[in-house]
């Protein structure tokens, strides 16, 4: 970590925009200041009535998931090699992740507010119990399954963001289209950033990130807000109702998943890492091997068509 760390300074560049240059929510909503403020807003009402109840699901859980960040920083913060009293490297990093982080849940939020199509108090009980209840992504405080986890997340996030923009230019709606394309943006640049960190690992100490990456895919990547409830429901029966029209949706399915631990494998050169001990040559073996036996699962698994009436929808 110290290594890795050391070069943080010059991925922070690359990776995170300079504040005053990145977009901010109130360059893609309505202006409040502004005489028009309310036709924009009826404007923008009218632009959501056609989206399908699933696609409100799917867009108010990933709204839910945005804003548990203080969950995700706090976690991440906790790693070794992590040091708080520190402003430098990973530190920075963090910090600096969250804050470009931040804004995808305040915009989402604002959105949904003015789209009249939410029940916001029942969509922020839910995001106040995410936060509340935390998360246990199986990565402990090991930063090389932690960022395993960051790097498969971050693409999944960008998956979902980018679907999601696509439906509601086809359903009329471009403004939320370019509201999703810019998170999704987000997403994928700090999805390379992750995957940088790792590749770094990999260099310097190959089997034991190869044992952290097979735990990781052992145990299943499970999502940020798999804890995700509504009042008077048990912590995680919601995720699974908003997982279930997300596939129905096609925003985010388990062919996506497998088809993201596909690019992982490519992108650190799995298949051609030789210099491992006896467990990391069995963990390589295992992971090569398990995006074949992933999509036979997949073809027999189906999507449950029962929709479910979420509290979030007014």
């Amino acid at each position: 970590m110290r290594f890795v760390g050391e070069k943080i300074n010059a991925l922070i560049g690359e990776y995170l925009k300079p504040i005053e240059t990145n977009w901010q929510p109130a360059d893609l909503l309505p202006d409040s200041a502004q005489e028009n403020f309310l036709d924009e807003v009826k404007l923008l009402r009218e632009s959501t009535r056609e989206l399908s109840y699933d696609y409100v699901a799917v867009l108010v859980g990933d709204t839910i998931t945005e804003e548990a960040l203080p969950t995700y920083e706090s976690w991440l913060m906790g790693m070794e090699g992590v040091d708080q009293n520190s402003p430098q490297h990973w530190t920075q990093w963090i910090r600096g992740w969250t804050a470009e982080e931040n804004r995808h849940g305040d915009l989402l939020n604002k959105f949904l507010y003015l789209s009249g199509r939410v029940n916001m108090r029942a969509m922020e009980v839910s995001t106040q119990y995410l936060i509340a209840d935390g998360f246990d992504i199986g990565t402990g405080r090991d930063p090389y399954r932690n960022f395993v986890y960051t790097s498969f997340q971050e693409l999944a996030t960008n998956i979902s963001h980018r679907r999601t923009a696509t439906l509601a230019k086809q359903t009329g709606c471009p403004q939320l289209s370019k509201i999703c394309g810019v998170i999704a943006s987000d997403e994928m640049r700090h999805a390379k950033a992750y995957k940088a960190f790792v590749g770094q690992i990999f260099e310097v100490d190959p089997s034991e990130m190869m044992l952290a990456f097979e735990d990781m895919m052992r145990k299943k990547i499970v999502m940020p807000a798999h804890f995700l409830r509504e009042t008077g429901v048990k912590i995680g029966q919601t995720f699974s109702h908003f997982s279930d029209a997300a596939q129905r949706l096609g925003v985010y399915t388990t062919y996506d998943y497998i088809d993201i631990l596909d690019n992982l494998l490519t992108d650190w050169n799995i298949g051609a890492i030789t210099d491992l001990d006896d467990a990391g040559q069995r963990a390589r073996d295992y992971l090569m091997a398990l995006p074949n036996r992933l999509r036979r699962i997949a073809e027999r698994t189906k999507v449950p068509a029962l929709e479910y009436p979420f509290s979030w929808i007014a």
